[in-house]
């Protein structure tokens, strides 16, 4: 794999794309003051959580409607100025950064819950809409969708990038969650995917081929998902360990004998420290797994009982019990906020960020050997994993003017990513290729498929101006 290292090879350099003042005119006729072109704006539009620094887009569009959408893309289409959707923005990976120039539509505005039928356990929402917000309209309804990347996430933007989370290991992704979309494609017409039956042999999936397509295909303008019914028991713990195996190790077994566990979440001693300090919690500071049980009382019960027991055969201490929804609420806001505490244990840094994914057999040894390297190099770091679906992240904290800082954590990436590849894994579990993964996309994928997704896009948006510069180059 010949993944570059150097921070000056990781965003690609391609020209700007000009945006000409008549589009900009075009679009203030249009949607005069849903119309942006304010300095500020721009670039709250045009910066994520990714440690690059872009140009931002030309001009914001504050869509209030699918028409909107459709409306605005059709006009960049005219004059092949590229188009970047935007929602909380809280990409990893640099998805919404405007790397050729352009536009950036903003669908925040587009925040309804169209409809809940809650006898299919079905829903229908707009982009902008936010898990929390989803989850605070189910709750009334004796219901909740479970997919959880930890940022207050757009749902258009969890299609956008596959995204997952805590709850993975039990309920599955966006990709299994998503039954049906509408888009905007690269020629401003909007077409509707799937519906809303559990399953269908019709034609292409073409809603599983935007679900992660990271806006390079369309705007998703609207989104149909599974929900479930809110568990009847729910119960939280919290279980040290005296070393990252040892806790890894318990995962590994509770996956393989069937436990029907709802989160199991690691951090490792250093990131624990960081949540204490980030969150005001007293956890013990050793290699920790964060669980959670859905079920009937019983059923919790049950499933507690012999994790408890696969624990101690491998060192675990006694579970510490979050029983009520307070506790649980604040156990899991600190584990969500792991990120930011490790941003605040080194104040001004910017966090280069993996998601590789591996059998769940390989784990403990991808683990291990990702936390010695880091160790050696001597670069801070925090570790947190959705271990019970193989998916761990390493977050290297740098100093941005420090050129040989970006240049080490890239090289453990590679390194990471490249033993993940070569055990049968993925160098992206659930944040996307975007900006970042580009050059590992063909060591994974294959040269032939890379060409076909190519194919596929040069099809759909044959002016390549639905964010492009991401996922791979054309």
């Amino acid at each position: 794999m010949n993944a570059p290292t150097d921070p000056a090879h990781l965003v690609p350099t391609v020209a700007q794309r000009t945006v000409p003042a008549a589009l900009i005119d075009a679009l203030r006729e249009r949607f005069g003051a849903q119309l942006s072109t304010a300095q500020a704006v721009r670039e709250q539009h045009g910066r994520d959580e990714s440690p690059f620094a872009v140009p931002p887009p030309a001009a914001v569009v504050f869509a209030e409607s699918t028409q909107d959408v459709a409306d605005a893309v059709a006009l960049a289409a005219r004059h092949a100025v590229p188009v970047i959707p935007f929602g909380a923005g809280s990409s990893i990976e640099g998805q919404l950064l405007a790397v050729q120039g352009g536009i950036s539509i903003d669908v925040n505005r587009l925040n309804r819950v169209l409809a809940v039928h809650a006898e299919n356990l079905t829903v229908t929402v707009q982009p902008g809409v936010t898990r929390k917000q989803l989850n605070e309209e189910l709750r009334h309804q004796g219901l909740f969708f479970p997919i959880d990347p930890g940022a207050d996430a757009s749902i258009g933007g969890m299609a956008s990038t596959r995204a997952s989370g805590t709850n993975a290991v039990r309920y599955g992704t966006m990709r299994e969650n998503v039954l049906a979309l509408e888009i905007v494609t690269a020629a401003g017409e909007v077409v509707r995917t799937g519906t809303l039956a559990r399953k269908s042999s019709a034609g292409y999936d073409l809603t599983r081929l935007i679900v992660g397509s990271e806006g390079t295909l369309g705007v998703v303008t609207e989104v149909s998902l599974r929900v479930y019914p809110l568990p009847e028991a729910i119960s939280a713990a919290v279980c040290s360990f005296p070393s990252i195996e040892a806790a890894v190790r318990t995962t590994i077994a509770v996956i393989q004998v069937g436990v029907p566990i709802a989160r199991v979440e690691l951090l490792d001693a250093n990131t624990v420290r960081m949540v204490n300090a980030h969150s005001k919690l007293g956890l013990r500071e050793e290699p920790m797994l964060l669980m959670e049980f859905h079920g009937s009382p019983t059923g919790v019960k049950e499933q507690a009982e012999l994790v408890q027991e696969l624990a101690a055969d491998h060192g675990g201490n006694d579970f510490e019990w979050a029983h009520t929804p307070e506790e649980r609420t604040r156990l899991w806001t600190a584990r969500h906020n792991a990120y930011f505490a490790g941003v605040q244990s080194r104040p001004g840094c910017r966090v280069v960020t993996t998601d590789v994914c591996v059998p769940i057999a390989r784990l403990a040894d991808a683990v291990l050997l990702a936390v010695a390297e880091a160790e050696a190099a001597g670069l801070p770091y925090f570790l947190v994993g959705h271990v019970g679906d193989g998916n761990f992240h390493m977050g290297y904290l740098i100093d941005p003017a420090s050129d040989a800082e970006r240049t080490v954590a890239e090289r453990l990436n590679h390194a990471l990513v490249e033993r993940a590849i070569a055990a049968g894994g993925t160098c992206t579990g659930e944040h996307g290729i975007g900006l970042h993964k580009m050059a590992f996309l063909p060591a994974e994928a294959g040269a032939g498929a890379v060409e076909l997704m190519r194919t596929i896009k040069r099809a759909l948006d044959p002016q390549n101006i639905m964010n492009p510069g991401k996922i791979f180059a054309l």
